[in-house]
């Protein structure tokens, strides 16, 4: 996991619970920002999700290269 993957899920998981608390309080504000981090946090989670998929390729490249 990289630190894109790892900061997209929190703040998907922080979006969930303002969402859900903003639902308690009868807040649509706060229901929209939650919605907003979990949007971000997804975002930010594909990225990182992205960024590792080129990492495990090169490497893959890289071993099938040095490989005889």
């Amino acid at each position: 996991m990289n630190k894109d993957q790892i900061r997209g899920t929190v703040k998907d998981l922080a979006g969930k619970v303002q969402e859900a608390a903003g639902r308690t309080m009868n807040s649509k504000e706060m229901q929209l920002k939650g919605l907003r981090k979990q949007v971000v946090g997804s975002a930010e989670k594909a990225i990182g999700d992205a960024k590792q998929s080129i990492r495990n390729v090169s490497d893959s490249v890289k071993h099938a290269v040095k490989a005889p």
